[in-house]
């Protein structure tokens, strides 16, 4: 089947939906983090002791980064996944950056995305970010502006309204 979409996104505005999007998403991470870091005790009184990591004694200093990191990563992974796989096989096909400049994540046949395949575009975007996210800016190159994590999950970002 020959594909019919022509208003493919090129990468700038790809990167400014990119931008809203992480503005979000943090967001969304200080609103879930802050109170985890306050049920363990670490409420910004206490983060303004810990400035002056030169003069704590390194075993105090390990076992709180261990224990928070992880679980800030966990909770931004799933809030990332979520964020954008939901949101793109969705049936606005957008997540709020894209929203916002009438884009729109579609399949090489101009259909939505199942909620598979958007997360395989999202855990895609780790090879996409991997060697100085080339994969990101493979989008500026390639005849139909598609990243890396585009050319694996088989999709493209396209104009809403040509």
């Amino acid at each position: 089947m020959e594909n019919k979409i022509e208003n493919y996104a090129g990468f700038w505005i790809r990167f400014l939906a990119w931008l809203i999007d992480n503005v979000v998403i943090n967001t969304i991470m200080w609103i879930l983090i802050l109170p985890l870091l306050g049920a363990l005790g670490l409420h910004f009184a206490a983060l303004e002791e810990l400035q002056e990591l030169e003069t704590m004694d390194p075993d105090m200093i390990a076992p709180i980064v261990l224990s928070i990191v992880p679980g800030i990563i966990t909770i931004n992974l799933l809030v990332s996944w979520m964020y954008f796989a939901l949101l793109q096989s969705s049936a606005k096909q957008a997540t709020v950056g894209k929203m916002a400049l009438n884009l729109i994540v579609t399949d090489l046949n101009g259909d939505r995305l199942t909620f598979a395949r958007a997360s395989l575009r999202y855990f895609s975007k780790i090879l996409s970010s991997a060697i100085f996210m080339i994969g990101y800016i493979m989008a500026a190159f390639t005849e139909k502006h598609q990243a890396l994590h585009d050319l694996i999950a088989n999709t493209y970002v396209i104009r809403k309204y040509p």
